[in-house]
């Protein structure tokens, strides 16, 4: 078995609180290990000694690990990460809990977390849809799809059946 390949993300001081945040949202998670800064750490000068370093953690069975950095490369859209869902209620709880305390929506299905991670929560049957969709099909549920920010499975699947559609 090779080894998995595992995001790091970037923080600047919230590594600890950021992975114990998505270890509450995910089954299967856990916080793996924290390293902590030294006295005599030669890293970033503003961290005290005791502070996370690096924490290592599993998200529904997936590893992942958050470094405090600092400041100088903060979060960007141009890295996310997708969760598809089965059903409403399982977008609707990922939605709200990751646009709280200071996240944000954006377009199309993809939000924002308070620590400046991307999300995209997307339906896993659009996900199916957009695969084995006539272009047709793929166009109205596209179409329906850029007027949402939280996207509604029942108002894309209505989409792509041409419900509504003059």
């Amino acid at each position: 078995m090779t080894s998995p390949i595992i995001p790091c993300l970037w923080m600047n001081d919230t590594a600890e609180e950021a992975a114990a945040f998505y270890v509450s949202l995910f089954p299967n998670s856990r916080i793996d290990h924290v390293s902590r800064y030294a006295e005599d750490s030669p890293f970033p000068p503003h961290f005290k000694a005791g502070t996370a370093m690096l924490v290592t953690f599993t998200l529904d069975g997936r590893p992942f690990s958050a470094l405090n950095g600092g400041p100088m490369f903060p979060q960007t859209e141009a890295v996310s990460f997708v969760i598809p869902v089965e059903t409403q209620a399982e977008l609707d709880r990922f939605w709200t809990a990751l646009i709280a305390d200071g996240g944000a929506e954006s377009m199309c299905g993809w939000c924002r977390d308070r620590f400046g991670v991307s999300w995209q929560v997307v339906p896993r049957k659009f996900l199916d849809m957009q695969a084995s969709g006539t272009a047709e099909q793929n166009r109205r549920m596209g179409a329906a799809m850029m007027t949402m920010r939280k996207l509604d499975i029942a108002a894309l699947e209505a989409a792509y059946a041409g419900e509504g559609v003059a």
